[in-house]
């Protein structure tokens, strides 16, 4: 039902499915559709607009799927790493704190990382960032009740929390990039 709705309402029989799925990827994304339906859209399912360029939301929406899909395989962000004289070199995370100004992330008694452009607070996945959202889920934790520690280190990897730090600074600054340029969607 819903293929043929697009493909009627933009008189192109060429519209596939993961088409229709990219395009409602961008929307979704879009600011304008996000601050008018802010408010629908925390109590009820969301309703989509054709927009009046639909190719171009939908390869907008593609390139935003394949950056989030393959968020790790995306290029790391370069942080400055300042270490702590004295301290032992470790690359273990138990509980990173992002710093009050947001411009650094306290990794460990021995790693600083600086340098977090502003941008990066930009792409929010609900109500913080893709980053705030890292920092706050890879921590060292253990369950009271049963006992159980969940530690999100790699001993086979000891730098994939650095690299994933870098590696969601870069989507979000690409997601940035992308989004500003989506086109107008006509609401």
């Amino acid at each position: 039902w819903g293929l043929e709705q697009f493909r009627h309402h933009y008189t192109d029989m060429e519209i596939s499915k993961w088409d229709i799925f990219y395009y409602i990827y961008a929307v979704l994304h879009h600011p304008a559709y996000r601050g008018r339906y802010a408010a629908n859209l925390r109590r009820d399912l969301p309703r989509i607009p054709f927009a009046p360029r639909f190719h171009l939301m939908a390869e907008a929406g593609k390139l935003l799927v394949n950056l989030h899909v393959k968020y790790e395989k995306q290029p790391e962000f370069k942080l400055e790493q300042a270490e702590r004289p004295g301290e032992k070199l470790n690359l273990q995370v138990t509980a990173m704190q992002l710093s009050a100004d947001k411009t650094a992330i306290i990794y460990n008694d021995f790693l600083i990382l600086k340098g977090i452009p502003p941008e990066t607070f930009e792409y929010r996945l609900g109500n913080r960032s893709a980053l705030e959202w890292v920092i706050d889920q890879y921590r060292v934790s253990t369950n009271e009740r049963r006992g159980i520690t969940d530690d999100p280190n790699c001993s086979d990897d000891p730098q994939s929390i650095l690299r994933l730090v870098g590696q969601v600074i870069t989507v979000s600054l690409e997601t940035n990039k992308i989004v500003r340029s989506l086109p107008d969607l006509g609401v």
